[in-house]
């Protein structure tokens, strides 16, 4: 008896410090880059390395904050990252409804294309894309950067949301049917309410997607006035240096809305991927 209890205390052990090596591990590069934003420049590449500085200053934050084009990258982000999760979840919410309650022609196939779009590495479909943004006339405009960013963000939410709406019973329909109302009502009076924890998952992992996005927003854009927060960061390395301390701002600043939204939701955003995992 006292051998099983050592080994379920050495195994606990284990566990335990495994969990807090990896949480090093993953917090070690969060950590020096906070540490870098209140730096001077100089400071980065200091020998030996310290992750507390002595020269602690604000000036990274303030020339960030103070300079209007840089602004200007933060409110295209939320733009364009906020239309974009909005979008894409009332067209995920009414293809869900569509797969999950009705058997159509070419059902699977369009599932099929759904799934394997996601298989589809991005960088492939830079110029076929630009070439369209271009004939359509959407070139360095937020539409282009929005339906973009929603091919690559659909697909993700079609799948999670129809695998949530699955795992709705359809009586909670056949009784909206009963009192006289439609499939429509029921998708937006009793669905949707109820499957707001999946939802709230989907779009938050659908505003992390665009908003760190990085390569159409570099290939669609022209102009400093479209550029987005990814980009701003990139433009700080210059021809003869590097603002490494403004990057690391820039870097902290940006990702704080995705901090916000998932410790906000943070419940429902777990809750939501394991619900829409059960019969996905």
């Amino acid at each position: 008896m006292a051998g099983v209890k050592r080994r379920h205390t050495l195994a606990k052990a284990g566990v335990v410090t495994g969990l807090v090596l990896g949480g090093l591990f993953a917090a070690l590069p969060v950590l020096w880059m906070l540490s870098t934003s209140f730096k001077g420049n100089g400071e980065v590449f200091g020998n030996p390395p310290q992750l507390i500085t002595e020269g602690f200053s604000f000036d990274a934050y303030r020339e960030i904050l103070g300079n209007g084009e840089q602004l200007r990258f933060f409110l295209n982000s939320y733009l364009v990252a906020g239309a974009v999760t909005l979008l894409t979840l009332l067209v995920a919410v009414l293809a869900g409804f569509a797969f999950s309650r009705f058997t159509f022609p070419f059902q699977r196939t369009i599932n099929a294309v759904i799934v394997s779009v996601q298989a589809v590495p991005p960088i492939t479909l830079v110029i076929p894309y630009f070439g369209l943004v271009v004939a359509l006339g959407l070139y360095n405009t937020y539409a282009g950067l929005i339906l973009t960013h929603m091919v690559f963000t659909l697909p993700y939410a079609i799948i999670m949301t129809t695998a949530y709406l699955n795992t709705l019973p359809k009586e909670l329909d056949e009784s909206v049917k009963v009192d006289g109302g439609t499939g429509w009502t029921a998708l937006w009076r009793i669905l949707v309410p109820v499957s707001v924890p999946g939802l709230i998952a989907v779009g938050v992992y659908t505003f992390m997607i665009s908003w760190n996005e990085y390569l159409f927003a570099l290939t669609l854009t022209r102009t400093n006035d479209m550029r987005t927060v990814p980009i701003g960061i990139q433009m700080l390395m210059g021809q003869h240096s590097y603002e490494w301390n403004q990057m690391m701002a820039m870097s902290i600043l940006g990702s704080i809305p995705v901090l916000v939204l998932f410790l906000l939701f943070q419940r429902r955003f777990i809750g939501g991927l394991t619900a829409g995992a059960v019969k996905a």
